[in-house]
């Protein structure tokens, strides 16, 4: 009679991850966990700006300069009270990142996608600022679909 040794333990599934890579629970991705709460900082710095500049809009046309003919033209007004609603949006989504909810993350993404189109169509009034915001929304997304919370087991 001969005792076999028992067989290896089989490799973890691609999609279980922890915080070192694979495995049960985590996010996967380290980056992608530090991410998302730097992310929900980012939202909320960045509406808070998008809401200032929102104001500056609203209270004088003076500060953004006018130019010839744009496809998507509105008055600077309007484009203000844009800024002002996106901007609002983007802080409480920002903030509901940090209670690590699946809906904050959902909520994160679709109001993120609407700031991203605001600052592309904002692109002629402020080219400089619409460019570092749209890159900035762009890694907030990426932090929110990487991110990948603990699984209880």
């Amino acid at each position: 009679m001969t005792s076999a040794a028992p067989p290896p333990p089989a490799p973890p599934a691609p999609d279980d991850r922890m915080p070192g890579g694979s495995g049960p629970g985590g996010s996967g991705d380290p980056l992608a966990a530090g991410g998302l709460a730097l992310g929900g900082i980012l939202m909320v710095v960045y509406g808070l700006f998008a809401v200032l500049q929102g104001i500056a809009a609203i209270a004088g046309d003076e500060v953004y300069t006018s130019f010839g003919q744009y496809s998507f033209e509105f008055d600077l007004t309007a484009w203000g009270w844009i800024h002002v609603i996106v901007g609002a949006l983007v802080v409480a989504a920002g903030l509901g990142l940090f209670t690590g909810a699946a809906w904050a993350r959902v909520v994160s993404a679709v109001v993120v996608g609407l700031a991203l189109i605001a600052n592309f169509l904002w692109l002629p009034y402020q080219p400089f600022w619409s460019i570092i915001m749209i890159v900035t929304g762009l890694f907030v997304l990426w932090s929110v679909f990487n991110y990948r919370p603990a699984r209880t087991m």
